[in-house]
């Protein structure tokens, strides 16, 4: 059975192990896993260890010392207040990137104990997969990114990667959070080698830091981080359902129409007749991740058995992905999504409020790149001149780690009047 996490009181001395950093050996210990993982499982003994050096914890492996790391940065608290897809209603029900980042991990870590493989890594990597989004979901993003267009643009992957290894100040020692190898790598690589994904140049941070420390880019990631890009897909398609359903986005009506989902709808209703929506609802959710669930991990079997990797490298090595969902099901999956895209994320409520939220950043970026004292002390010293490369790249990472109701504050801060959203 996987790890699960608990140092055993039957663990060995001579099953203890040390891991590699650039620097040299770490100096501490790793435990062995008092359970078994599958031999193409990631293995936190054969961890390429911390960019830093530093002792590892007695009482953890290092992806579970990760995986605290993640939970208790800055960059994860403030997850809690940034949208997961706008809507304009407000209520306790949507979710927030913090909900849809657990929702992720639960489901990464309950693939990774069935697969055998290491639960831990799994969910660090879902955890950490959306640090790097602006306030306002997609709409910040693409505001941000036009703005900074001259000077690199803005990616939200390559800013979680440059939070973890730069901007999260918590250690006397190091910038960032010294992540390990794997952590890093699936951070960076969950949905794939980058090289490959369609010729575009890497983004800096993550040329960068692949300079410095290589990521080994063009090759897939371990079975950990394939699980966690998949555990994305199945959540945010499975609650935004959920929320467009409550904020009436579109209808149970239409939903029975929709591709996967509405199978799901008709036989609810042939069997319960009808219900209230919290409960239409839960029944939804339930038999659509589970249909996911049961096709993305017969599937992985399937592709397991037929190539049989003897360790990660292998799985590293492979041409495609170990982990998918069947080629059906990916492309029921894919209509799926495009019901959601025309009738939820390309609403016109919705776009409104993306199209204030774009013109929030947007003003907020041109104000502080034209006045760098506009910005809270401690940001301002870091800046240049107006609108030179320093600058751009002070406000960008401050604009990048603001709330949505910061930015609501700060809008009011420096123009004197509020959003209208």
């Amino acid at each position: 059975m996987p790890y699960v996490g608990a140092v055993s009181a039957e663990a060995k001395p001579e099953a203890l192990k040390q891991a590699q950093t650039p620097a040299g050996r770490l100096t501490g210990l790793l435990f062995e896993a008092p359970g078994k993982l599958a031999p193409f499982a990631t293995q936190p003994s054969e961890s390429r260890g911390r960019f830093h050096r530093e002792n590892e914890s007695p009482t953890r492996t290092c992806y579970q010392r990760d995986r605290d790391r993640i939970v208790h940065s800055t960059a994860f608290r403030r997850l809690k207040h940034k949208t997961q897809v706008f809507v304009q209603d407000e209520g306790d029900y949507y979710r927030t990137r913090m909900t849809h980042s657990l929702e992720v991990a639960q489901i990464a870590r309950s693939l990774a104990r069935v697969l055998a493989v290491d639960e831990d890594l799994a969910e660090a990597v879902a955890l950490s997969h959306d640090l790097g989004h602006t306030p306002f979901g997609h709409a910040g993003e693409e505001a941000l990114n036009a703005v900074t267009a001259k000077f690199g643009g803005f990616d939200h992957n390559a800013h979680a990667l440059r939070l973890v290894t730069r901007l999260e100040h918590r250690y006397a020692d190091f910038d960032g959070l010294n992540l390990t190898w794997e952590t890093l790598e699936g951070l960076v690589k969950h949905n794939g080698p980058l090289p490959a994904q369609g010729g575009k140049p890497l983004p800096g941070p993550i040329a960068s830091f692949d300079a410095r420390w290589t990521l080994d880019l063009g090759s897939w990631p371990g079975l950990e981080a394939q699980l966690a890009a998949l555990a994305d897909d199945i959540a945010y398609v499975n609650h935004d359902i959920d929320d467009g359903l409550r904020a009436r986005l579109f209808s149970v009506a239409d939903l029975a129409q929709a591709p996967l989902a509405g199978a799901c709808v008709k036989e609810i209703a042939s069997r319960y007749g009808d219900l209230e929506l919290g409960r239409l609802i839960g029944e939804i959710v339930r038999r659509l991740m589970s249909a996911l669930i049961g096709d993305l991990l017969a599937e992985t079997r399937a592709r397991i058995e037929g190539t049989k990797p003897k360790s990660v490298g292998d799985v590293r090595a492979h041409k495609a992905a170990m982990a998918s969902l069947s080629s059906n099901m990916s492309g029921e999956l894919a209509a799926l999504k495009k019901f959601l895209f025309e009738r939820m994320y390309r609403h016109p409520r919705v776009m409104a409020a993306m199209g204030s939220a774009k013109g929030a950043v947007t003003r907020l970026f041109e104000a502080f790149t034209a006045d760098p004292n506009l910005l809270p002390a401690d940001w301002a010293k870091g800046c240049g001149a107006p609108g030179d490369a320093r600058t751009v790249s002070v406000v960008r990472d401050y604009i990048a780690g603001m709330t949505d109701r910061y930015v609501v504050l700060e809008y009011a801060r420096v123009f004197h009047t509020e959003i209208s959203l």
